[in-house]
Order: C-alpha cells, then sequence, then structure tokens
C-alpha cells in the first residue's frame, strides 16, 4: 500500500534518500560505506547485490535471456529489455522542465538535469578532466594508462570503449543503416544522419563571439575557439609542430614514420589521410564536383574553385 500512498518511512542519515522498506535502505546504506560483499570470481567485479552478481555473472556465460520480439536485440535483464521496447513505441515518458528534452528512463533525465546544473561530480586526479558520469570518468583513465581493452579481429584496430570497436566494426561489414531521405549519403550511425541533415536545413546552432564563424556542432565550436586563444594543446615529441586536435598529430606523425595507410587501387599514389585518397580518385573518375557560375570551369576542389572565381573579380 506504500507504493500507493507514496509513504516512504525509511531515509537515510546522510544524504537524504527515502525508501518504502528497511531493506532498500540497509543496501543504500553500502553507497556510503563503499561495502561490497558480492565478487565474480572471473573477474574484480564487486556489488552490493547478490542479484547484482548473478545478472554480472551472464556476461561471462554469454547468456542472454531476454530478447525483442521485433528486432534482433538480446539482453541479460529484463528491465534492458522493457527500457529497449520504448524505442520502438517512442514512448519517452521522462522529460526536462528547463530545455523539454524527452527521455526513456528517470537515470537519462537525471544526468541529463547535470548539463543545466553544470555539476560534474567525477573529475580525474591526473588531468582537469570532469565529467557527469563515473563510466565516463573510467573512460577517460584509460587514455592515461595507455589501456586499449577492446581489439579488431579483421585488423589492428584497437580502443577504449565496447562501443567504439562496434562501430569500428561495421567499416568492415560495410553496413550503412541510417541513410538520408534528401541526398543518397548513408552512415554506421544515427548521430552521423542528425549531424548532416543540418547540411539540407542550413541549421548552424553554435556560433563564435568573436568572430562571423558558426556550426553545426557544439566540439567543432570548442575547436574553432583555440583558433583565438592560440592554444594548442598537442605537440610532436620529434619536431616543434604543435595543433588543436589529436587526430591531426596522429596524422603529423606518420610524417615521421613514412606510413602512408591509404592507396590507390589504380595507380601507385599512396597517401597518409583518407581525404587525399577521396581527392585523386577524382582524378580517375573525371569527376569535377565544384563549377563556376559565370564560366564552364570546373574542378575537384572547392579550393580551386575559389581561387578560380578571383580571376572574375
Amino acid at each position: 500500500m506504500k507504493k500507493h500512498t507514496g509513504e516512504k518511512p525509511f531515509s537515510c542519515n546522510i544524504c537524504g534518500y527515502k525508501c518504502i522498506d528497511k531493506s532498500n535502505l540497509w543496501y543504500h546504506m553500502k553507497i556510503h560505506t563503499a561495502e561490497k560483499p558480492f565478487s565474480c570470481h572471473i573477474c574484480k567485479y564487486q556489488c552490493i547485490q547478490k542479484s547484482q552478481l548473478q545478472s554480472h555473472m551472464k556476461i561471462h556465460t554469454g547468456e542472454k535471456p531476454f530478447s525483442c520480439n521485433i528486432c534482433e536485440y538480446k539482453c541479460i535483464q529484463k528491465s534492458d529489455l522493457q527500457k529497449h521496447m520504448k524505442i520502438h513505441t517512442g514512448e519517452k515518458p521522462f522529460s526536462c522542465n528547463i530545455c523539454g528534452y524527452k527521455c526513456i528512463d528517470k537515470s537519462n533525465l537525471w544526468y541529463h538535469m547535470k548539463i543545466h546544473t553544470a555539476e560534474k561530480p567525477f573529475s580525474c586526479d591526473i588531468c582537469k578532466y570532469q565529467c557527469i558520469r563515473k563510466s565516463q570518468l573510467q573512460s577517460h583513465m584509460k587514455i592515461h594508462t595507455g589501456e586499449k581493452p577492446f581489439s579488431c579481429n579483421i585488423c589492428e584496430y584497437q580502443c577504449v570503449e565496447k562501443r567504439y570497436l562496434q562501430k569500428h566494426m561495421k567499416i568492415h561489414t560495410g553496413k550503412k543503416p541510417f541513410s538520408c531521405n534528401i541526398c543518397e549519403y548513408k552512415c554506421v550511425e544515427k548521430s552521423y544522419l542528425q549531424k548532416h541533415m543540418k547540411i539540407h536545413t542550413g541549421k548552424k546552432p553554435f556560433s563564435c563571439n568573436i568572430c562571423e564563424y558558426k556550426c553545426i556542432e557544439k566540439s567543432s565550436l570548442q575547436r574553432h575557439m583555440k583558433i583565438h586563444t592560440g592554444e594548442k594543446p598537442f605537440s610532436c615529441n620529434i619536431c616543434e609542430y604543435k595543433c588543436i586536435q589529436k587526430s591531426d598529430l596522429q596524422t603529423h606523425m606518420k610524417i615521421h614514420t613514412g606510413e602512408k595507410p591509404f592507396s590507390c587501387h589504380i595507380c601507385k599514389y599512396q597517401c597518409i589521410r583518407k581525404i587525399d585518397l577521396q581527392r585523386h580518385m577524382k582524378i580517375h573518375t573525371g569527376e569535377k564536383p565544384f563549377s563556376c557560375h559565370i564560366c564552364e570551369y570546373k574542378c575537384i576542389e572547392k579550393s580551386s574553385l575559389q581561387r578560380h572565381m578571383k580571376t572574375h573579380t
């Protein structure tokens, strides 16, 4: 009956947590004491409840007793399946009272609200990194340790998180389940498609307060701002090269190693970047996607067209 009345007679004297029965409070108090009496005999996993350990052991056995009757999704816990089914129904019962954000479960809303409060309770003790979730901090720490526990069984790719490996494997399968209904663009992830659609709408919600630069993503704006601050946090340990992005440094290092991972299947051309190979292939295809609206000039690159346009002015 306490569920119906909303009565929660048991409360924590440390954080104010309230619950219906004494056993829930007993388990809650272990969060404050950090006591985890149940442990896995295969890995280092420890937990508060026996039921949590039983669920965890299914990771090692590979058992996924709950499955979706619409798609191929399978999972360990019934609660995960219930959450998954909301994807098919489109149900998002939890919403933010500040920005209108909606989500499937209460925990996602709880994390979302920290965006508005700017609260980042987890911080790295090596660098200045701070984050909302404990799992984000655990992933971040692997940057410092160099640990990459997930690896591709086809190529030499290694990564910090399982989700990155799952994304990478789609490169080998060629699977691109998300497609644009306006152009022929196809991609691996829904987030990529959402980003792409902004090209068609012309929407650029993030803008620089110093110059007229506008962009689709917050991360792009953060990178752009380093142009104004002059900040170049990534530096080469061989030469004096410094840059804004880690990916630029990784590309630069290939100059020193002589590595050219991208090669043309028609001629002997090899290069460091995928984008350079894509540009090169247009030589063989004869494709010239950029054209002058004044004369008949056509070219492979946008920069070449920009140079050409100056001849008309």
